[in-house]
């Protein structure tokens, strides 16, 4: 084992980049991996493309890997499933372990142990086709916000704000997973922390003239905002930080990650879910709260491959 402070190019070895994959994420996926590719090489780091599109446990056989980055979103890559077939292999690789990616994919889950840690979320509940609509308007209030329980970069989602909406919602919803859940709309402004290496990095707001932060306004349009310092006071942001180390430590998250909040008409925050390999385009939220903290692109990039390198104590 090594000291991480003094880790050279090196050391790294040989580095598969993950990326692709086969979720509805794959387009973002490749597009993140081939910007974190080329700041590895930048850095001298002996890196490879491994689009997980393929046989991947062949791949990374006859690749001879050291190590790996994961930098797959969704299912297959966030879910614990790259995760455990990387530790099976014996590959080092970034991030969370298989129970952080499990613990943070599901977003049900993520709330249900939240709540058992006494964290604040909104309230929420599993719903199908063949749930009591009226039951579920009556519980949890409109308007309200259907989401696919296993999906990323707001994909399937969408704001309810009548009865008559509702079975839309989670029929498009089950388009993209079995499992839906509609939690209470939080109306007012929303956060994002980036977690690396147990640090919680300055927090984003983010604005956007949609109804709320959707694919369209996370990949597609420049209308959307990122304000970073945040509009926070220096106590209410150091508030949100903890909150979110403690949020990202409560799912047993490890490496680096990223935890989404919103903050209530009545001053109040809440969490929303758990990002275990977060996007690292040109319009992803981690790079910008790193370049706040001071830190360049490759930087950071080089931060999280060295999540994977065991370390003297």
């Amino acid at each position: 084992m090594i000291d991480k402070q003094s880790l050279s190019a090196t050391d790294f070895g040989r580095v598969a980049v993950l990326m692709g994959g086969r979720s509805a994420e794959r387009e973002i996926s490749l597009m993140s991996g081939e910007t974190v590719l080329t700041a590895l090489q930048n850095q001298g780091i002996d890196a490879h493309k491994v689009d997980v599109d393929f046989d991947i446990t062949e791949q990374l056989s006859a690749g001879n890997f050291d190590r790996a980055l994961v930098m797959l979103h969704g299912r297959g890559g966030e879910d614990g499933a790259i995760q455990g077939l990387l530790q099976s292999m014996n590959i080092p690789f970034t991030g969370s372990d298989v129970t952080g990616a499990v613990l943070s994919m599901n977003k049900m889950i993520s709330k249900q142990s939240w709540l058992q840690q006494q964290l604040p979320t909104a309230i929420f509940e599993r719903v199908s086709e063949q749930s009591d609509l009226d039951a579920v308007i009556s519980r949890i209030g409109l308007p309200l916000i259907i989401k696919p329980v296993n999906e990323g970069s707001s994909i399937g989602m969408a704001k309810v704000n009548s009865a008559d909406e509702l079975l839309a919602a989670i029929q498009v919803a089950t388009k993209f997973d079995a499992e839906v859940m509609a939690e209470r709309w939080i109306n007012g402004p929303e956060y994002t922390v980036a977690i690396l290496d147990q640090v919680a990095l300055p927090m984003i707001r983010l604005q956007t003239p949609h109804e709320f932060y959707d694919y369209e306004a996370k990949y597609k349009t420049n209308t959307t905002e990122y304000l970073c310092p945040c509009g926070l006071t220096e106590q209410e942001e150091s508030f949100c930080q903890q909150l979110a180390l403690t949020a990202f430590n409560g799912l047993r998250m490890t490496g680096w990650g990223r935890v989404d909040m919103m903050r209530d008409q009545d001053g109040e925050f809440y969490l929303l879910e758990a990002n275990s390999v977060p996007g690292m385009t040109d319009h992803s939220l981690v790079p910008m709260a790193a370049k706040q903290a001071g830190l360049s692109f490759e930087a950071l990039v080089w931060k999280i491959l060295a999540t994977s390198v065991e370390v003297t104590a």
